[in-house]
C-alpha cells in the first residue's frame, strides 16, 4: 500500500489559449516555463495513466474533465507506450495522496520522470465548455509571463497539416511472441494493450510506419494490422500508398488512425472534428445487430463514409454525433473501426473484433 503526501512547494502557473483566455493554477509534473500544444479534453473517470501514455496524444495538451486525478498513483504495467508523447496535462485537483496496492509512484512523480509538464487547480469545467464552443485550441502554460505564454500559444500550429506519426513510431522492427498466426502490425503509434490482444491470436511482427508494402508481403503474414496514432491522416501519404498496395492481397484490420488511413487508401476523405472524441464512455451502435457498445475513443479526425459509397459497408455509428465508427471493405478482406476495442473502460464490449480478425484470416466472410 502506498499512501504519501506531496511535499513539493506550490509554484504558480498560468494557462493561456490562443484566443487570449487565461486560467491560473499551480505547476505540477516536470517544471516548464512554457509548454505548448493543442488543448483537448478527455472525459474518462479513471485510466489517466493510459491516457497520458497513449501516443495518439502527440502534439496535444490533455485536459481531464473528471475533477480528481491521481488518487491511485501509477504503475509501469499500465503504460501504453515506451514514454508519453503528449505535451502536457491539465487537471482540476491532483490527488495529494495516492493509495493502491499496484501503485509504484504518484502521478506527479510519473510526470516528472517522463518530463511531462502539467498545471493543476484551474477551472476545467470552464475550459471544457470553451473547447466545446470553439473547438480544440492551441495553448501554452507554465511559469513564464503572460506575454510569453500568449505569444507561444499563438505560434503553436496544433495538429493540422503535421506528420506526428514520424515522432512516435518504432525506429526498428520487433516481435511480440504470441499465438500461432503471423501478423505484421504497422506502428503508427501502437498501444501496448493492442499488442496484448493481437498476441492472443498471433505472433506479431511490429514494423515502422514507413515500411514498404513489398517488405511486409515478403514476411508472408496471414494478416496486416494498422494501428492507432496521432494527428492528421492526410500527412501520412507513404502509409496510404503502402496500405493501398496491401488491400486485397492480405487480410487487413485497422483501428483509429488505421481506420482513417485505410479509408484514404481506398480514395476516401477524412475531416477534422471540432474538438474530437476523447473518453471512455462513447456509445456506438453496431449496425447489423443494433447492439450498443460502450467504447473508448481518442481521435480528432473522422472518415466521411459518403466519399466511399459502393466501396465499403459502414458497420458502426457514433450515437453522440452520428459519425462513422467502422466499415468493411466490400470483397477485399479488410475492415476497420474508429474507436479502441482493446481498451477496457469498464466493459469489454468490443474485444470481439480481434476474434473477427482471426476469422477473417481463416477465410471467413465478415
Amino acid at each position: 500500500m502506498h499512501n504519501q503526501s506531496m511535499s513539493r512547494p506550490v509554484v504558480p502557473s498560468t494557462l493561456v489559449l490562443a484566443d487570449g483566455s487565461v486560467f491560473e493554477g499551480e505547476a505540477i509534473g516536470f517544471p516548464a516555463a512554457v509548454a505548448t500544444g493543442e488543448v483537448v479534453f478527455n472525459t474518462v473517470l479513471s485510466g489517466y495513466q493510459e491516457v497520458v501514455s497513449d501516443p495518439s496524444y502527440a502534439g496535444q495538451i490533455v485536459t481531464f474533465t473528471y475533477p480528481h486525478i491521481g488518487n491511485y498513483g501509477s504503475t509501469d504495467v499500465d503504460d501504453e507506450s515506451r514514454r508519453p508523447f503528449c505535451r502536457g496535462v491539465i487537471v482540476r485537483d491532483l490527488a495529494r495522496r495516492h493509495s493502491n496496492h499496484r501503485s509504484q509512484e504518484s502521478l506527479d512523480d510519473y510526470l516528472v520522470r517522463h518530463r511531462v509538464p502539467g498545471i493543476a487547480g484551474i477551472d476545467t469545467r470552464r475550459l471544457t465548455r470553451l473547447i466545446r464552443d470553439t473547438g480544440a485550441l492551441p495553448g501554452a502554460f507554465g511559469t513564464g509571463s503572460h506575454a510569453e505564454l500568449l505569444e507561444a500559444a499563438r505560434r503553436e500550429p496544433g495538429t493540422d497539416g503535421i506528420d506526428l506519426v514520424a515522432a512516435v513510431t518504432t525506429e526498428s522492427p520487433y516481435v511480440v511472441e504470441g499465438g500461432p498466426r503471423r501478423v505484421v502490425a504497422y506502428d503508427f503509434g501502437i498501444k501496448t494493450t493492442i499488442l496484448r490482444c493481437l498476441s492472443r491470436i498471433a505472433t506479431v511482427q511490429v514494423v515502422p510506419a514507413s515500411t514498404p508494402a513489398a517488405e511486409v508481403l515478403a514476411m508472408e503474414p496471414e494478416g496486416v494490422f494498422l494501428s492507432n496514432g496521432p494527428g492528421d491522416p492526410g500527412m501520412v501519404a507513404h502509409a496510404v500508398d503502402n496500405i493501398a498496395a496491401l488491400v486485397g492481397r492480405v487480410p487487413v484490420f485497422g483501428i483509429c488512425l488505421g481506420h482513417q488511413l485505410l479509408s484514404r487508401a481506398l480514395g476516401g476523405q477524412t475531416y477534422k472534428l471540432p474538438f474530437g472524441h476523447h473518453g471512455g464512455n462513447h456509445p456506438v451502435r453496431h449496425e447489423a445487430s443494433g447492439r450498443i457498445e460502450i467504447t473508448s475513443q481518442n481521435h480528432n479526425f473522422c472518415v466521411d463514409p459518403t466519399s466511399l459509397d459502393g466501396t465499403v459497408r459502414p458497420t458502426h455509428v457514433n450515437l453522440n454525433d452520428g459519425t462513422n465508427e467502422g466499415m468493411v471493405v466490400i470483397g477485399r478482406r479488410a475492415f476497420s473501426v474508429q474507436y479502441h476495442p482493446e481498451a477496457g473502460p469498464g466493459p469489454h464490449d468490443s474485444r470481439y473484433l480481434f476474434d473477427q480478425f482471426d476469422r477473417l484470416m481463416s477465410g471467413e466472410e465478415i
